[in-house]
């Protein structure tokens, strides 16, 4: 699998990324050069990982997506969503203006902040916040140095810790506050826990969108399958 490396020769003034290769669309690897700062691209997709090295972060427009992981050593920003097939990890913050997604864990040096949803397969760590859109799925546990805030369900398969913060005091208990719609699964070993309840349209609303989503896949079946007897 062939890897491309964003330089400093790729970029113009103001960090856009300007190079010929289309990295919306790449079949292969990503990385970046050490130093870059943040690079600005319009969107991140390849089959193979995304790596910007120490002093490099990324910042897209759109989404940003990888068959394998995604590593920053700055941060990690998309106004559209963040999905790795394996882990995603960011010296500094994540953010998505939808969901962050990853097959593996998710972990930032600062916070982790989604429109929508998190879910990671393994654990989810942040050495700040970590606030979502709507819910929160970890495999394995969440650890948080300071509060954790969704709408909807908190699911975890251990524990959840929030406010474990190494940086500097606390100010207050609200900054070890956990809250969410429903605590669906999981243990708070460290933290508030305060749950606020599901309203009714979003539960009507999210079975309404599992439901059609269901129907869509089942629809791509069915032409994947016809697609192969061509």
């Amino acid at each position: 699998m062939k890897t491309f490396v964003i330089k400093k020769e790729h970029l113009d003034a103001d960090n856009n990324y300007i190079g010929k290769e289309n990295l919306s669309d790449f079949d292969g690897n990503i990385e970046s050069e050490e130093n870059l700062g943040y690079i600005k691209v319009k969107s991140l997709n390849c089959k193979g990982y995304i790596f910007f090295k120490a002093g490099s972060g990324i910042k897209a427009g759109l989404g940003i997506e990888a068959g394998w992981g995604i590593k920053a050593g700055w941060g990690i920003e998309a106004g559209w969503g963040i999905k790795a097939g394996l882990g995603i990890k960011a010296g500094e913050g994540i953010e998505a203006g939808e969901g962050i997604e990853a097959g593996w864990g998710i972990k930032a040096g600062w916070g982790i902040e989604a429109g929508s949803g998190i879910k990671a397969g393994e654990g989810i760590e942040a050495g700040w916040g970590i606030e979502a859109g709507s819910g929160i799925k970890a495999g394995w546990g969440i650890e948080a140095g300071l509060s954790i805030i969704c709408n909807l369900t908190l699911s975890v398969k251990y524990r959840i810790f929030a406010g474990l913060c190494l940086w500097r005091n606390l100010n207050d208990d609200s900054e070890k506050i956990i809250i969410c719609g429903k605590l669906e699964s999981g243990i708070v070993e460290y933290g508030i826990l305060k749950e606020l309840g599901i309203p009714k349209e979003e539960s009507d609303k999210k079975k309404e969108l599992l439901n059609k989503a269901d129907e869509l896949i089942q629809k791509a079946n069915e032409l994947k399958e016809q697609a192969k007897k061509l």
